[in-house]
């Protein structure tokens, strides 16, 4: 009979944050020297409020939440049900159903009738929203272009490689610390499965699977 796993440990092998296996991952050449300055990249985004100077050069008066599911539908180049934006976002379905609604009443986004499934509804960028999006995405890429203007044009397809690389891996790996805290939650360990806001867009993360529930839910009418 295999022995059993660890405590501290979900699925796959992998050791939770502060699980005590007392194993250590193989060092990665240079990673202890890339942490920080992600961090600090991280707190000038934030601290410059680039998002909101960019909203205010490109002349779009919305806040955070909302421009994020603006940009999410401009990125996708197709019509999302609400479950889909949330998705993509990490947050609950509610909240995108909230800035929906919201988008609508500026004349930024419509609805439309999903043609796999003439019950459900689509979200789509109007002509204006899109417009919006192109504004605001072509003020903060026009800044990143000018920092990387000295960059020759090999490094900066490597950076545009190896830092999409990056995000995507290190993403689906954290993933499993919360498919660990929803079976947790399962088991009754108590856990509402409830998260704060994340900062940056104003939603709560969806670690106990409810809220990308609700989202394919509240767009299927």
């Amino acid at each position: 009979m295999p022995p059993s796993e660890p405590p501290g440990r979900p699925p796959g092998g992998t050791t939770r944050p502060g699980g005590g296996s007392g194993e250590q991952p193989p060092p990665v050449p240079g990673l202890l020297e890339f942490l920080p300055r992600l961090t600090r990249l991280s707190h000038v985004v934030t601290r410059g409020r680039l998002v909101e100077r960019a909203m205010d050069a490109a002349g779009v008066r919305l806040d955070r939440p909302a421009m994020s599911v603006l940009i999410t539908l401009h990125s996708a180049e197709r019509p999302l049900r609400v479950g889909e934006i949330a998705e993509r976002l990490q947050v609950v379905g509610p909240h995108v159903t909230r800035q929906v609604n919201g988008l609508r009443q500026r004349g930024l986004v419509h609805r439309v009738t999903d043609p796999g499934d003439q019950r459900a509804r689509l979200v789509e960028l109007t002509d204006e929203g899109r417009q919006a999006a192109e504004r605001y995405l072509g003020t903060v890429l026009g800044w990143f272009v000018d920092a990387l203007a000295h960059w020759s044009e090999e490094d900066r397809r490597d950076l545009g490689r190896l830092l999409g690389r990056f995000a995507d891996d290190v993403v689906a790996h954290l993933r499993r610390f919360e498919d660990a805290d929803r079976e947790d939650g399962e088991h009754g360990d108590g856990s509402d499965g409830s998260d704060g806001s994340d900062g940056s867009d104003g939603g709560n993360r969806d670690r106990g699977g409810g809220g990308r529930g609700g989202g394919a839910e509240a767009d299927g009418g």
